[in-house]
């Protein structure tokens, strides 16, 4: 099977998007110049927060309107993220970006208010996909049932996005995106949530529905950080019929030799900031993964000593996927690689898209020092991946 052969997306979660307004202040910014740039066709993968959503289903035309200012720019939409929910751009988001979660009835209401908007952006005959987030935060407290409630929920969820199906012909998947210190954080969590999700929903026939909307957003980053092998990963998720409707193109941070790499160490210190989660693990010498919740100045200058001691650290740290290394510090982008090769052995084709939302936060403010920087750091990921894709397209 080939890889997709849809525009390459790109995730829009970058830029601020907090009304209608600066979502489109975004496009005609950074989204628009960068597919000239480009010079191929793109597609936008549109964050549009529960704010943003509210504003174009309040009132009558104006999400057609917006599908055709989305043409005006030469670009299509297939696919949304609708893993933040609110601000994704205030001063402090760490673990709040997984409120509220797939127990609340909020975060339903939002999924499918985005459905809804992404049935009337999609083009003719292409299925679109929303991303979400995977169930809720490992480090916030939960009563007993909670996952078969979120499972619940979800399938809730398919019902509805069947009904959408057959009202408007417009098939939407949504897909559970995986991270570190989340209840589904790993494959072997993935697959084992899925099949309690495929017992409960063929208790009240809504079987056929859960498989047919339900799957993963499989980010690479955030397997890569957990120290999976990304080919056995791929081919563990087909093999238990767990549909990967999404592929972040993405790549993290690695910190070889910790102990003895005190530049990597004191490199890595630059990119602890107070938006982001970056939730670090480490791979010991015995193969024993060991988790910290967040990249601190503490943990990077002054580790203990089980961390100090590992073979390597990974970190979620979304990072130019056009990058092999950052100084002293290498990226997973060999892992990236190996999930697009993975990827094109399905018998279907995920969408595929870009999603390094962090340039705003790197070290040396790269984003902040204007959006033409911005633009084109977005145009070398693209160029790069394409690339990529082509390469990997062309092996046998």
């Amino acid at each position: 099977m080939a890889l997709s052969n849809l525009p390459l997306s790109y995730c829009t979660n970058v830029h601020p998007g907090r009304s209608l307004a600066e979502v489109e202040q975004g496009l005609d910014q950074y989204t628009a110049p960068l597919r000239v740039n480009y010079a191929a066709p793109l597609a936008a993968g549109l964050w549009l927060a529960a704010p943003v959503i509210a504003e174009l289903l309040g009132k009558p035309g104006r999400v057609p309107a917006f599908r055709d200012s989305l043409a005006r720019r030469g670009l299509t939409c297939h696919t949304l993220n609708a893993f933040p929910y609110g601000d994704f751009h205030s001063r402090r988001v760490k673990e709040n970006v997984y409120l509220p979660d797939w127990t609340d009835r909020l975060r339903f209401d939002y999924t499918l208010a985005c459905a809804q908007v992404l049935a009337e952006l999609l083009p003719t005959g292409i299925e679109g996909s929303i991303s979400t987030v995977p169930l809720a935060f490992k480090g916030f407290e939960h009563p007993a049932g909670h996952r078969e409630a979120c499972a619940d929920l979800l399938i809730e969820t398919a019902r509805a996005l069947d009904r959408l199906h057959a009202e408007t012909g417009r098939l939407v998947r949504l897909a559970i995106e995986p991270e570190p210190y989340c209840l589904v954080e790993t494959t072997d969590e993935a697959v084992e949530f899925f099949a309690l999700l495929w017992n409960r929903a063929a208790a009240t026939g809504a079987l056929p529905a859960a498989r047919q909307h339900l799957g993963l957003c499989y980010d690479v980053c955030h397997q890569a950080v957990e120290f999976e092998d990304i080919a056995a990963s791929i081919g563990k998720l087909a093999a238990a019929g767990v549909r990967i409707n999404k592929v972040h193109i993405t790549c993290a941070l690695e910190l070889a030799a910790p102990g003895k790499n005190e530049a990597g160490r004191r490199a890595l210190a630059g990119y602890v900031e107070e938006r982001y989660l970056h939730q670090t693990l480490a791979r010991a010498p015995g193969g024993a993964i060991l988790r910290q919740i967040d990249l601190t100045n503490q943990l990077a200058l002054e580790p203990p000593a089980e961390f100090r001691d590992a073979a390597a650290w990974r970190v979620h740290f979304h990072v130019p996927v056009n990058a092999e290394s950052l100084g002293p510090l290498r990226t997973t982008r060999n892992e990236l690689r190996q999930a697009l090769a993975a990827v094109k052995g399905l018998d279907y084709a995920p969408h595929l898209e870009v999603e390094t939302y962090t340039w705003e936060v790197l070290p040396g403010g790269t984003a902040g020092s204007g959006a033409r920087n911005l633009v084109e750091g977005l145009t070398g990921e693209l160029v790069a991946t394409r690339s990529l894709l082509r390469e990997i397209s062309a092996s046998q």
